[in-house]
């Protein structure tokens, strides 16, 4: 008899023992794997690491338009969540540039940039079948809800590259080195033609077109070609350094373009209106990692450092330096636009009046030479 109660009690002890026990194995468990939050937090941040792919029209050597991305693309790679990024170097502008980009987003890049305009509906269209990866497409104007454009206000340092070569000039014939006649060149002509005349009416800016954007060969026929006619300062809208080693193999200025290049011309270098691309890489790259970015058509200018004029050489007076000084501070201000009327096309026609300012969406459809400009818009 006094067995029963002894055993009733052991049950209960091992009753209660038992589901204690359970507890503290779940609780084990539960302990070693990674909460729900902490988990989702960890893919998050495993989600938004970039890794960024560069589709460039020319050569990363090319020392200029191609050059100066891949400076401002390295400079993107220092932020800690920016894997090694993918360029692809010299890719055909127009349909064959689809099959490049498509490769890059079938590699996993999540941030695309695509860097000159012919690139434009083959981005789009790349991006229709890849709604979850990000696209900016430079210097266009067709936008996706997946796909922004970016570009700076080069007009700006162009129009003050103009008032030195009008001040350098003594026989008031300049050259101009262009690739194509789409409104990106004819803005930055018109701009520099201006800054010109502003210090110099009776300088004219003559204007050759080569049909590239890379080609040195071509680009130094159409420089000594300009230097045929007198012109005693060139500049050019090229990627390649072939104008400045024009002008400094025959005693003329030159004005350079994308970057710093006056290592081809050390005694003919002036100065020259440069990119500075790595600020505003870093800022999408950081958009996209934040989950902040949006579909937007960037166009930064002086005021954001996206552009701006290289140091001047020792060539330059230092009254010419001043000028050009005062008047890129009020660009930078906003009391000084180039494109600021009255100004007049070729023909003498008033195409901006006085008082107005062209609207952007004039100037990046600018189809038009202004008073000053010798040449033809041919296509």
């Amino acid at each position: 008899m006094k067995k029963a109660p002894l055993l009733l009690l052991l049950v209960l002890a091992l009753a209660f023992c038992l589901p204690g026990c359970s507890q503290q194995e779940k609780k084990e468990e539960t302990s070693s794997a990674p909460a729900p939050a902490e988990s989702k937090a960890q893919e998050q941040a495993e989600d938004k690491g970039i890794k960024a792919g560069f589709i460039y029209v020319g050569p990363v050597g090319d020392a200029g338009w191609t050059y100066a991305h891949d400076q401002g693309r390295q400079e993107m790679e220092i932020l800690s969540y920016v894997q090694p990024s993918t360029f692809i170097e010299t890719v055909p502008e127009g349909a064959e540039s689809a099959r490049v980009i498509n490769g890059l987003a079938l590699k996993g890049h999540n941030l695309i940039f695509t860097t000159s305009f012919g690139y434009m509906d083959a981005t789009i269209d790349v991006a229709k079948r890849n709604k979850d990866i990000v696209f900016m497409h430079c210097s266009g104007f067709k936008t996706a809800d997946n796909v922004g454009t970016y570009f700076g206000r080069m007009y700006e340092p162009r129009y003050l590259s103009g008032i030195v070569a009008g001040k350098m000039t003594k026989k008031n014939i300049i050259g101009y080195v262009a690739a194509f006649p789409i409104p990106e060149v004819i803005r930055g002509i018109n701009a520099f033609t201006l800054g010109v005349q502003s210090v110099n009416p009776q300088a004219e800016v003559k204007v050759v077109w080569t049909q590239t954007w890379f080609d040195p060969g071509v680009e130094r026929d159409a420089a000594d070609s300009l230097l045929d006619v007198g012109a005693d300062v060139l500049t050019m809208h090229q990627d390649a350094p072939a104008t400045m080693q024009a002008a400094e193999a025959r005693g003329a200025y030159v004005i350079g373009y994308n970057s710093d290049m006056r290592s081809f011309a050390p005694n003919a270098f002036l100065t020259a209106p440069i990119w500075n691309w790595g600020s505003l890489y870093t800022k999408l790259a950081e958009e996209v990692h934040n989950g902040t970015w949006k579909s937007e058509q960037i166009w930064w200018g002086m005021k954001e450092n996206l552009v701006e004029l290289a140091a001047f050489s020792s060539a330059v007076p230092a009254e010419v330096q001043a000028l050009v000084t005062e008047k890129g501070n009020a660009i930078k201000s906003g009391t000084l636009h180039p494109f600021a009327g009255p100004i007049k096309d070729q023909s003498g026609k008033i195409v901006i009046a006085a008082g107005q300012i062209a609207p952007d969406g004039d100037l990046l459809g600018m189809n038009y030479f202004v008073e000053g400009v010798q040449g033809t818009i041919s296509k």
